[in-house]
């Protein structure tokens, strides 16, 4: 019989709907009941694609001696963490303080006022691998709440001291400088794989917008050795098991420091981060392997994730029929009797062997040098990538037969506003007009349906926006409007990511503390109100916020919207400095301030061949914090105003630090300011 998670929208939670399980979603009830029957609260948050969240359900949740327990003993609640990351924040940071590590499934055991006293995160049905048993926990933890009630409180009380951080007024480090840029750059670097591209260790995880600040880096300062650090280390995720080599799109992570086994679940922020990352690159370096991974990352996107009316769901699990990566995996026989006579080039190039890399089947990635393959098999470098084009058109087809992984398909806020700003930025980039209409058919979507009132909700399920938007989402959703207006020179974008500027100062600035929030301050009573400033596997809300400011502070001449994105940086900079890995989307901001915006105004008709051909040009270069407007001279936008069209021809404006180039009106004079545009002398 379903329980009280029939009724949610989250696949996650309804992944749980028949579990025997008294199931509470958060929320009043729960909470009530707690405390009127004196029973501790067992919090338990994860996400649809989560592996171990699988595991810990089939041993667990679905087994019914411990449900029974569970049941007798607790007042049981599931969380979707991505529906609401603020209380997955404001409980993982509970037990990443009790045990020193974090992750989901996370598991928390919490008083009836909602204060964590033990937690942890996986916890199997039997005793093993050093671990008790999750029945032993339940008893235990039962117990202590029951006859060590003097135990219990101490816990709380410690936990509530250090939420208590969260509200200590923040202060200004002194202005923000370039020696912040250069040691965070410094410690990067030592961290680099020279072997395997990325950051050393196990499991290795994409760190996009470490690289990104890396090939800002290199844009402003021209050091080659940060533009090969950031080629490597894409190319190096690209030709490894964590790229899906024939359906396209990126795993979450590899388990192991080469890229070849992927944690197989694929997630939209992964993506999306990793398609604006490499257009980037592409800018930088003109390379076809590049762009072929982001364009054929973007295909997957729009044809894998995106709903039918614009929007792109949240992630495909890891699982299928019960195993992890069963839906990628291959055996050498289907492999060679599906490829015929093109099979042992293929498997020289996808390294598939007969006895595979991951249990006895073989995950595909790119084994060999191109070129040396090619003179070993006789053939040239163009015929052995129409062999491999074709072979992934064929397995392609045979692998959609198999059973799909499940797919979580709510639309989440900030999460499609990082994807708008990706695609975007490739349709610029790639100058195409398909990716452009992409990126503003889900700009589209995120105003007409997750903007209520002038306020972002966070999901969008089943014809419904639901849950109070986070700072992410507000912030996200600005500079998605931005990135519209940029493919377009539509003003009403500009008001739209205005409004949503002033709308992440109205409900998320405590000018008490001097900080942003991560939640609303008519969001309902926490124990805690959370503020997380760290750029973790998406830009922070803080981050997102601060380079939101920036931007508007440069296009509407908005000294106050500059003047608070600087105070939050200089708060921060201790911080970044010695934790740059944690701060990458926050360092990239501190690069806007230190270094000046790359402001680019292109004035004349933007339906005119002249304009379009200015715009390839923009588009063909990587510039860090680019603020791109166009269109006719216009007092409503002071980045405008006084900017005119020379000779009746399409004229750039390209300015930094205060200071402009002499207006281009030919694509090679504009080529040749954008050239030195983002150098640092």
């Amino acid at each position: 019989m379903p329980n009280r998670l029939a009724s949610e929208t989250s696949p996650y939670l309804l992944q749980h709907a028949n579990n025997p399980v008294d199931w509470y979603p958060w929320g009043p009830d729960a909470l009530e009941r707690a405390k009127r029957e004196n029973k501790p609260i067992l919090l338990s948050i994860g996400y649809a694609a989560c592996h171990w969240c699988h595991v810990m359900e089939h041993e667990s949740f679905e087994d019914a001696a411990t449900a029974a327990l569970m049941n007798e003993r607790f007042v049981n609640i599931k969380v979707d963490r991505e529906e609401r990351p603020d209380l997955d924040a404001i409980y993982m940071q509970a037990v990443q303080a009790m045990t020193g590590h974090g992750g989901w499934p996370m598991t928390v055991f919490l008083t009836p006022d909602g204060v964590p006293f033990y937690g942890g995160t996986y916890f199997p049905k039997d005793e093993g691998r050093g671990m008790p048993s999750f029945t032993r926990i339940l008893h235990a933890i039962s117990d202590a709440y029951h006859t060590k009630q003097e135990d219990v409180a101490r816990t709380a009380a410690s936990i509530r001291e250090m939420y208590a951080a969260s509200v200590d007024a923040t202060a200004s480090a002194g202005p923000l400088s370039a020696p912040l840029l250069e040691q965070a750059y410094a410690a990067l670097a030592r961290h680099y794989d020279a072997a395997h591209g990325g950051f050393a260790g196990a499991p290795k995880f994409p760190q996009t917008m470490a690289l990104e600040l890396m090939l800002t880096h290199w844009a402003r300062t021209r050091a080659d050795e940060a533009l090969e650090i950031v080629k490597h280390s894409f190319t190096a995720m690209a030709r490894g098991g964590i790229y899906d080599q024939v359906g396209g799109g990126f795993a979450r992570y590899s388990v192991d420091e080469r890229w070849l086994v992927p944690h197989f679940e694929k997630m939209l922020y992964d993506n999306a981060l990793l398609i604006r990352l490499g257009a980037h690159l592409w800018q930088a370096t003109g390379d076809a392997e590049i762009r072929r991974v982001v364009e054929d990352t973007i295909e997957w996107a729009a044809r894998e994730m995106r709903s039918p009316d614009g929007g792109f769901h949240s992630s495909l699990d890891a699982d299928s029929e019960g195993h992890e990566g069963k839906f990628y995996v291959w055996s050498a026989g289907e492999f060679d009797a599906l490829l015929g006579d093109d099979a042992p080039l293929l498997r020289a190039y996808w390294g598939v062997t007969t006895d595979g890399n991951f249990e006895g089947k073989n995950i595909l990635s790119v084994a060999g040098d191109r070129r040396a393959l090619a003179r070993q098999f006789s053939i040239s470098e163009q015929q052995l990538d129409a062999t491999v084009a074709r072979a992934k058109a064929k397995l392609y087809t045979v692998r959609a037969q198999r059973v799909w992984p499940g797919k979580d398909d709510k639309i989440l806020a900030s999460w499609n506003a990082l994807m708008v700003r990706a695609i975007g930025d490739a349709g610029r980039a790639f100058g195409n007009e398909s990716y452009k209409q992409l990126a503003l058919d889900g700009a589209r979507f995120l105003f007409d349906r997750i903007v209520v009132d002038g306020r972002a909700k966070r999901s969008f399920k089943n014809d419904q926006s639901r849950i109070p938007g986070f700072l992410e989402d507000h912030a996200g959703l600005g500079l998605a409007a931005i990135a519209a207006y940029e493919l377009t020179y539509d003003p009403a974008w500009l008001a739209r990511a205005r409004s949503m500027a002033d709308a992440t100062v109205r409900w998320f600035w405590d000018d008490a503390t001097g900080a942003f929030y991560d939640t609303a301050s008519d969001h309902e009573s926490l124990i805690t109100r959370p503020r997380d400033v760290t750029d973790n596997a998406t830009p922070s809300g803080t981050s997102l916020a601060i380079e939101l400011l920036l931007r508007i502070a440069e296009l509407y001449h908005d000294a106050d919207a500059r003047r608070r994105a600087t105070y939050i940086l200089e708060t921060l900079a201790p911080a970044m400095a010695r934790y740059p890995t944690a701060f990458g989307h926050a360092l990239s901001c501190a690069d806007m301030v230190i270094n000046g915006a790359i402001e680019v105004a292109l004035i004349g008709d933007p339906g005119a061949s002249d304009f379009h051909d200015m715009e390839r040009v923009i588009g063909s270069h990587c510039l860090p914090a680019l603020v791109l407007a166009a269109g006719r001279e216009t007092a409503d936008l002071p980045f405008l105003t006084g900017r005119e069209a020379r000779d009746g021809r399409a004229t750039a404006y390209v300015c930094r630090n205060y200071a402009c180039d002499e207006p281009a009106t030919s694509p090679a004079m504009l080529d040749d300011h954008l050239v030195r545009a983002a150098y640092r002398a």
